[in-house]
């Protein structure tokens, strides 16, 4: 895979995500209370906006906590859902695996980007 398709791939599964968090929103209004629905919307707007650092290749810092907070999103379902005796539909299964995508593939943005620069200090 190329550098952008990886950096395309980042994003959309972020986009993706993001989108899917939103849509649980109206899906299950009259069955959520006022926090849980403010925690979809903000979570699903924070992946949304991730698509501009992972598109824009800002510094790695945010990549480090758009991973950070997938992490800490998935940890979070876990608990809640499974972890606690609740159904898992297969929107959960669709946002959690579009999750753990967005984490490999900042992963190996890092990876590589770490490698080109290592790379280009030998050249020097």
């Amino acid at each position: 895979m190329t550098a952008k398709t990886i950096l395309y791939a980042a994003a959309a599964s972020t986009l993706i995500a993001g989108v899917l968090h939103l849509a649980i929103v109206p899906m299950f209004f009259t069955q959520m209370s006022t926090d849980i629905t403010i925690f979809f919307i903000v979570s699903g707007l924070a992946q949304i906006f991730w698509v501009i650092p992972v598109i824009k290749r800002w510094s790695k810092p945010w990549y480090y906590v758009g991973i950070g907070g997938t992490v800490i999103l998935i940890i979070m379902y876990l608990i809640a859902v499974p972890g606690s005796g609740y159904p898992v539909n297969q929107l959960d299964i669709a946002i959690e695996l579009f999750q753990i995508a967005f984490i490999i593939l900042c992963s190996i943005i890092i990876v590589k980007d770490r490698t080109a620069s290592r790379l280009h200090k030998r050249s020097i």
